[in-house]
This record gives structure tokens, sequence and C-alpha cells, in this order.
């Protein structure tokens, strides 16, 4: 069989919104690096609604935000405040701790509007939990892209289908996607462990169906042949597994204690503000 393992996702309220919540998951916690995936609507805010999500922390790993419609407006405690507009990637390395807010511009709120996309975490090898933390900002022209048998396939992260993105990585990684017409077929990139994610439409891997918002972990080391029953948008996650980590609230690492210390240290407010958002933030659960 090439499918190791289907994982339906849960519902996860964020305040205002949900997502779709497929890792962490019972059946699989991580896939190569990445170990945790959201995927946010397609929804449709009504004016005064949206995405809204206070200043939070984070710890020993690395998020990854890729919008296909929409926009969101990040700030972190280092100082950055950056739009994210669709095809561009958001990288954002927490390394020894970061803070954080994902909100909308007034403007956008102000009127009816949209937003769809993903979110995902990977974690750092042990060497790289406790780096200095950075954030990176790729636009949309900035990552490969290219026609395969009239596929069209983009590469936010890693290598696949012989191009690479400039996009910094820290362990060997992929984060791909593809959007196939009814009847397309595409060859999956190569990885030490890979996942298929139907961010829209269906798919068939090897001949086996696929229900839309589902990630197909397949066997690892294990190529495959996606087909689209359905005009489909797919996304690919994979690369080389880090080993055990630990996972609880908003914080990643190798090691419990760390985890226990950065509940500690935002139960006490030892973490940095984030400038221009400095009223608000979630407590700890």
């Amino acid at each position: 069989m090439t499918i190791k393992h289907l994982i339906k996702p849960h519902e996860k309220d964020l305040g205002g919104f949900s997502v779709r919540r497929s890792l962490p998951a019972r059946e699989q916690r991580m896939v190569g690096p990445w170990i945790f995936f959201d995927h946010l609507g397609p929804a449709v805010f009504a004016p005064g609604t949206g995405i809204n999500v206070r200043p939070h922390p984070h710890i020993n790993l690395a998020t990854v935000t890729y919008l296909f419609e929409g926009e969101v407006l990040h700030r972190d405690s280092l100082g950055n405040v950056q739009a994210i507009h669709p095809g561009a990637i958001n990288l954002m390395v927490a390394g020894k701790g970061i803070t954080h807010s994902e909100r909308e511009r007034a403007e956008i709120k102000s009127v009816p509007h949209k937003a769809h996309g993903l979110q995902l975490w990977h974690a750092l090898p042990e060497a790289d939990e406790e780096i200095d933390p950075a954030f990176y900002h790729y636009p949309a022209d900035a990552l490969p892209g290219a026609d395969i048998d009239g596929v069209g396939v983009r590469v936010m992260m890693g290598s696949a289908w012989g191009m690479c993105s400039p996009v910094i990585t820290y362990s060997p990684i992929v984060y791909a996607e593809a959007s196939l017409k009814a009847g397309q077929t595409l060859a999956t990139p190569e990885a030490g462990q890979l996942a298929v994610y139907t961010a829209s439409g269906q798919l068939a891997i090897d001949g086996e169906k696929v229900d839309p918002f589902t990630l197909a972990v397949l066997q690892d080391g294990m190529q495959a042949t996606v087909e689209a029953v359905a005009d489909a948008k797919v996304a690919f996650i994979g690369g080389e597994y880090l080993g055990e980590r630990f996972i609880e609230w908003n914080f990643v690492s190798s090691r419990k204690q760390r985890i226990e210390q950065a509940k500690d240290d935002w139960r006490e407010g030892r973490f940095p503000l984030v400038p221009g958002d400095e009223e608000e933030f979630i407590p700890l659960p």
C-alpha cells in the first residue's frame, strides 16, 4: 500500500474563525520535521470581523504562513510588521523565543473579505532549537514554479521536481504545491517522509481516492502518482524526520522541561512584547 495513514482534520476554534487541523494527529504526530498543519478557510468575513490572533509566544520551531487568498498582517517582538499576500511565504524562526500576532489591517476588515491559506510549523534540529529568533519574508515571485505536462507546480521550501526554493531551511525539508485539472497526474516529490494534502477538489493516490481536506501520509521513502478526480489544489509536505518532539500549546521542543520553562516565562511576562501590539495577549491555557 502506498498510503500509510489518511488523517481527517479536526475543527479548531481560534476565536471568530475556525481552522482544520491535521497535525499533530493521533495516527502520526509529525511528517518529516512538520509538526503542525492548519488549513484556514476558504472563509468569508463580514465587515468588522476577520482574523484577529492576539500576541502569543513560540519556542524551538519555525512557523510558515502561506495564503491562497486574502491578507494577514504579521507583527512580532523583533519589530517586524509584514502583510502577507497570496503566494508569498512568511517564515518566522522562534528559536529561543519570540512573540507575534496575526491580524488584519483596518482597511481589510472594514469591508467584506475572504481568507484562505495554510499555517505550518516545523521543528528545528536540536542544535538550532535555541538560535536567535528571526523573521524572513519571500514575495510570491521569489518562489520557483513550472508547468509539468500541463500541471502548475510551485516549490515553497526545499527542493522538488528539479527546482530549489530560496527560503532558508535548517534540515532536509519539502513544502510544495500543485494545481491539477480533472484527469491530470503528477509524480510526488522525493522525501524521507511525505504527506499529500487536498486543499480543494479530490485526488487519487496510486489509484486510491482521497477526500478533500484529508492529509494522506505515504509510506516512508515512497513516491507516488497523484491524479485529480476533480480539479484540485494540492500541498506536499515532508522531509527528514528529526526525532521525537513534544508539543504543548504554542511550544515545541525536544525537551519537556524546556516547554515547562516557556510556560512559566509566558505566565510571568518574561517573553518580549510586540511593538505596536502591546496591549493584548493570549493567556496560557
